[in-house]
This record gives C-alpha cells, structure tokens and sequence, in this order.
C-alpha cells in the first residue's frame, strides 16, 4: 500500500513540477524538485518489491528494514528537496544527505537479506 501510494504521489509531484513549478522558480530549484519526484519513484517500486517479497517470505527482518528505510528516505530525501525546492530555504539541503544514507541502509538490507535466504 505504501508503495503504491507512494508512486501516486511521485507521479503527482513530477507532473507539478512539469506544468505548475516550472514558470514560479529558477531553473535550478525545478531540477532540485524534480530530483526528489524521480527517488520518490525509484524508491516507490522497490517498496512494492518489498511487500512482494514479504508476501513470499514473511518475517524476513532484514526486508521488512529495507522497506521502512526506503519510506524514511523518501520522507528526509525526497520531502527536504521538495520543501527546499518551493520555499527557497537552501539549509533544508542538510537533511538530504540523512534521506539518502536512509535509501543506501535500506538496499544494503535488502542485499543482505538475499544473501542470507
């Protein structure tokens, strides 16, 4: 469900960013925008591959890790570039970084979980 609500809303955010941002901020801050819209995509397809994955094996702790750490890096990444692309506020940029060790964790866990079944 996560997932699937999740890519909704890439969707809803690249198609924003296409027709509404793109006349209201520079250049720069679009790409900024449109940066957070295409992880919040990549990340929204690897949640529905985690629910697929627990659906086949339930209880795996390291997929289940892989799956919440994707939402919280969607959440610090995707959301601080969001926020800081519309607000102009360039120090939300330093929760970015958190966002995108969250996305490394949670692929790093989903490899380790691999490995391990």
């Amino acid at each position: 469900m996560l997932g699937a609500a999740s890519a909704a809303l890439g969707v809803a955010a690249g198609a924003f960013g296409a027709h509404a941002l793109r006349a209201r901020v520079e250049p720069r801050m679009l790409e900024v925008f449109e940066t957070g819209a295409r992880y919040q995509m990549y990340h929204a397809l690897a949640l529905v591959a985690v629910a697929l994955l627990l659906a086949r094996t339930p209880g795996v702790r390291l997929v289940t890790a892989s799956g919440w750490l994707f939402v919280a890096g969607t959440v610090l990444f995707s959301g601080s570039l969001y926020a800081m692309a519309l607000t102009g506020v360039s120090a939300l940029g330093a929760i970015t970084p958190v966002g995108g060790g969250c996305f490394i964790a949670g692929w790093v866990c989903l490899a380790a979980s691999a490995r391990r079944t």
